[in-house]
């Protein structure tokens, strides 16, 4: 991966050094193991810092909103989609924003790479298609493919829909991946079975909104959960409390969730919370034949009306 890294070094240390930009954010070191950490660059001297590796999952779309000036970011396949969805609702002008498209063959687990080579893991190292990993025990080679997040296992978007240079040429996209077998088998559940399931998996919830704030997708000046006048949601653990966090914010991504799993990354707990997002976004496809973010340009289905709908509700 260290050629990737050096193809968007120097085109970041180019747009900078010929003011095509003011800033361009990217992926440098982390400071602890399997976790590279997102950073804001503003001078050429900086670009070295820039990485691209397998632990690079959070979501830099995350980033825009609110940002000014002349804008150049590094763009996986699910951060283009939450660019173009930034673009949609009017978070960045396109004419601001200068993306270097980046492949991706997928983002390591971490929990899932602890769980093969111990949590004694002092680094790893991205060599492809396998981690070489460092443990207290000694080395091992983990085959990559055996470690994705989940989300990653299933992407059928590598590529960047959108972009204005690519680092590195385009990687093949997955075909004839089972996207929703999860989602799948909680629809197969009764009524009552579900409502045990969906408990249970929000049972160990702190309420710390790690999930929130990592999500492209959340940028509201107040989130309802903050807020005290009204208070929608009380501030305790309250089960109907985090039930109803977990549903409304659900809902607030219906149409606009491109299942990039940067929720599910940041739980401190490990909870499976795509698991709400993720049944809405195969509604949309089912319903509208719509997947968030992959045409710029077009609206999601939840986000437009036309004055002459047949149905009862326009008028």
């Amino acid at each position: 991966m260290e050629d990737v890294s050096e193809k968007i070094q120097a085109i970041a240390a180019r747009l900078l050094s010929e003011n095509v930009v003011d800033c361009v954010i990217g992926f440098r070191e982390g400071t602890i193991p399997l976790m590279a950490e997102p950073c804001l660059i503003r001078s050429a001297d900086d670009a070295h810092l820039l990485v691209f590796n397998g632990f690079c999952g959070a979501n830099l779309a995350n980033y825009l909103p609110g940002l000014s000036g002349r804008i150049g970011i590094t763009a996986k396949g699910c951060d283009s989609r939450n660019i173009v969805n930034h673009l949609l609702e009017n978070q960045v002008k396109r004419e601001n924003l200068y993306i270097i498209g980046v492949p991706c063959t997928g983002m390591a687990d971490r929990r899932k790479l602890r769980s093969k080579a111990g949590r004694d893991v002092i680094d790893a190292l991205d060599q492809g298609k396998t981690l070489g990993v460092s443990t207290a025990s000694g080395e091992m080679s983990i085959p990559k493919k055996n470690v994705l997040q989940d989300n990653c296992v299933t992407c059928t978007h590598r590529n960047p829909v959108i972009f204005d240079e690519m680092a590195t040429p385009p990687v093949p996209e997955q075909e004839n991946a089972d996207r929703f077998s999860d989602v799948n088998a909680v629809e197969a559940m009764s009524a009552a079975e579900r409502w045990t399931h969906f408990e249970e998996l929000i049972a160990g919830c702190i309420r710390c909104y790690a999930c929130r704030n990592a999500c492209p997708l959340c940028y509201c000046p107040t989130c309802f959960v903050d807020d005290s006048r009204p208070q929608w949601v009380g501030k305790s653990l309250d089960k109907t409390d985090t039930r109803t966090f977990h549903f409304l914010r659900a809902f607030h991504c219906a149409g606009r969730c491109t299942d990039c799993g940067a929720c599910e990354r940041a739980c401190p707990l490990g909870i499976p919370v795509r698991q709400f997002t993720k049944k809405l976004v195969k509604d949309c496809e089912e319903l509208y034949g719509f997947e968030a973010g992959v045409l710029p340009g077009v609206r999601p289905p939840l986000d437009t009306f036309r004055p002459d709908d047949p149905q009862e509700f326009i008028k």
